[in-house]
């Protein structure tokens, strides 16, 4: 896909890219479930989420048509931003298989296409294991590619895993008639990284070239305790239950980076 191609009208490429984020933690008592429920809801409200996604969709170069958002009780927030092409084609930067840049601003509804992030704060009493989700869905049509945002997005939230999914969808023709699948190079969602994302976390691949679908699973390598605590911290317990609490906080996360429950 090294040369341009001349299209007929045009281009009809649906792509979407698709990942969910995991923030875990232990929460020992009530009050403190309570308090990390309290703290995510905040830190992920409707209007932080819009502001990630309208970095998003200037990342992708793409403009704000509409934005929809909403908080809801008793957590929870979602957000939905519309968008269109730039009349202008997109730099030859944008379509190639290396990372997008992290910025400081954002902008988001699209003609085309659409930008939506939904966040689910989950806790249960027993085990003490609170688990944070965010489901961001960015598809886009035409010559806009949306695999430039997913560097930033993976740095705007505490991600212990990711999931990521890629998959470009229906045909666009040439001028002679001939039908192309994908008009971009890519290898693997990886490529899209940074090093120093890449080097964070334990990665895994499965991808279906034939389908033009990518797959990339990452779970974080590094394990310091205190990070997923919410109270008073490690000072507070004893060897035992130290023990005791690492190993269901990776059990939780083996669990979701597998997707299968482990006894």
């Amino acid at each position: 896909m090294n040369n341009k191609l001349r299209l007929h009208g045009f281009n009809n490429l649906t792509k979407s890219l698709s990942f969910n984020i995991y923030d875990i933690c232990y929460t020992k008592t009530e009050k403190e479930r309570q308090e990390y429920i309290e703290y995510i809801d905040e830190l992920y409200s409707a209007d932080r989420l819009t502001k990630i996604l309208t970095d998003v969709v200037d990342i992708i170069g793409a403009n704000i048509l509409n934005i929809a958002r909403q908080d809801y009780d008793p957590q929870g927030a979602s957000v939905t931003i519309l968008v269109a092409e730039h009349e202008v084609p997109p730099s030859e930067d944008l379509m190639q298989e290396k990372p997008g840049p992290l910025r400081d601003t954002v902008v988001a509804h699209l003609d085309k296409s659409h930008v939506t992030v939904h966040t689910y704060p989950e806790s249960h009493p027993h085990g003490g294991i609170s688990t944070f989700r965010a489901d961001i869905d960015v598809s886009t049509c035409g010559l806009i590619s949306p695999l430039k945002a997913l560097n930033y997005l993976i740095h705007s939230f505490d991600s212990d895993i990711v999931t990521v999914d890629y998959r470009v969808r229906g045909f666009t023709r040439d001028v002679d008639g001939v039908k192309h699948y994908i008009d971009h190079n890519i290898n693997s969602i990886q490529k899209y990284l940074t090093e120093d994302t890449r080097n964070a976390y334990q990665m895994i691949d499965v991808n279906v070239y034939q389908e033009n679908t990518f797959h990339t699973k990452m779970l974080l390598k590094d394990f310091e305790l205190d990070n997923y605590l919410f109270g008073e911290g490690v000072k507070t317990m004893d060897a035992d239950e130290r023990a005791e609490v690492e190993a269901k906080l990776r059990k939780e996360m083996l669990e979701i980076f597998y997707s299968r429950n482990m006894p």
